[in-house]
């Protein structure tokens, strides 16, 4: 059997109809990769449609503000995407004269690319015989392979790698990798997959051991540390104050109210202490309005238990690195996806 064939076919009469397959253009086919990752098609596509009318091609994007890219993003999480999005877009600018770069080299060069995102955009723009290796390809040659090597060790990581290149059918790289993704979203899926319905089925070592659920391998992480957040919404009439975190991290250069960090849950009253003598208020008097209900946000690496406490105050806080805005034009500036959430139920 011809495993590459095999899922071609198939890719053939069952593929998605969506809009980066129907372009060659490196810079739309990039946007969509970069989005793509850590993100389902369904959520990630009203993003690239937003992307592609606001910035169309990647001079637009390396002109605008950084704080623009960022409110486009918000809401996809991962926000370092985001900065590298725009960093690249600079270095095309400026190391490739506005081009986009057209070799496997120079496109990994570009901030944010790793080897899947340039095997993807080497083969579907350019055709060049790159395999891609995501996790739908992981779990699909694992299975078909029977192989259990954990896919997050770096020996799994070699072996899958040269395992795809193998395979890839390097007269139709763009296809190939196109088929190999789709039939591992669609029909070879982590949970129900349609093995019922596969075309692959008399050949998969995993349906024929019945260890379909037990591939493939992956090494289990530590677990995610925990802390909470005691956010504060200060007003004073209709303004309200936010910062701008510029530490590194996922939420560089996004917009949030000031808060407190514990590393274990603190009883109102303690927390109310809290803010008392911290330095946000810097002894103005505050009246509290309303608390929160605790969300928990949860990260790939730590779970967060945040809370919004409204605050009301009498005069300007003088805390120059507050930024003082009014509460109707909050929404104007980028922020986390659990800001997000905070204001949009308007729990506080």
């Amino acid at each position: 059997m011809n495993f590459s064939q095999e899922i071609i076919n198939w890719y053939n009469l069952n593929k998605r109809d969506l809009p980066w397959r129907n372009t060659k253009d490196p810079y739309k086919i990039w946007l969509s990769e970069i989005i793509l990752q850590q993100t389902k098609v369904t959520q990630g596509l009203p993003y690239y449609q937003k992307f592609c009318e606001t910035f169309p091609n990647v001079e637009k994007l390396a002109n605008a503000k950084e704080e623009k890219v960022l409110k486009l993003w918000q809401g996809l999480g991962y926000y370092s995407r985001a900065r590298n999005l725009h960093f690249a877009s600079k270095q095309i600018i400026n190391t490739f004269e506005g081009k986009f770069p057209n070799n496997h080299k120079d496109i990994l060069s570009l901030k944010g690319v790793g080897e899947y995102t340039a095997a993807a955009i080497a083969s579907f723009a350019y055709k060049l015989p790159y395999a891609v290796v995501d996790g739908n390809v992981f779990r699909l040659l694992s299975r078909f392979y029977g192989i259990d090597t954990p896919i997050n060790s770096s020996p799994g990581k070699k072996l899958f790698s040269e395992l795809a290149q193998t395979v890839l059918d390097k007269t139709r790289p763009d296809i190939n990798n196109q088929a190999i993704m789709e039939f591992g979203a669609l029909m070879c899926k982590p949970k129900d997959p349609n093995c019922n319905k596969c075309t692959l089925q008399d050949n998969c070592k995993a349906f024929q051991k019945n260890e379909i659920d037990k591939l493939p391998v992956k090494i289990k992480k530590g677990k995610q540390k925990k802390l909470y957040f005691e956010y504060l919404f200060i007003t004073k009439k209709e303004n309200t104050y936010i910062n701008k975190r510029v530490d590194k991290g996922i939420w560089q250069n996004l917009y949030e109210f000031p808060y407190l960090e514990f590393e274990q849950s603190e009883s109102e009253e303690e927390v109310i202490n809290n803010i008392k003598t911290n330095k946000f208020l810097n002894g103005a008097k505050f009246k509290l309005i309303k608390t929160s209900e605790i969300h928990k946000h949860i990260l790939s690496h730590r779970i967060i238990n945040a809370r919004v406490w409204h605050i009301e105050i009498d005069d300007d806080l003088k805390e120059n690195k507050w930024n003082k805005v009014a509460i109707e034009s909050i929404n104007d500036y980028p922020m986390s996806r659990l800001m997000e959430i905070f204001l949009e139920t308007n729990t506080f």
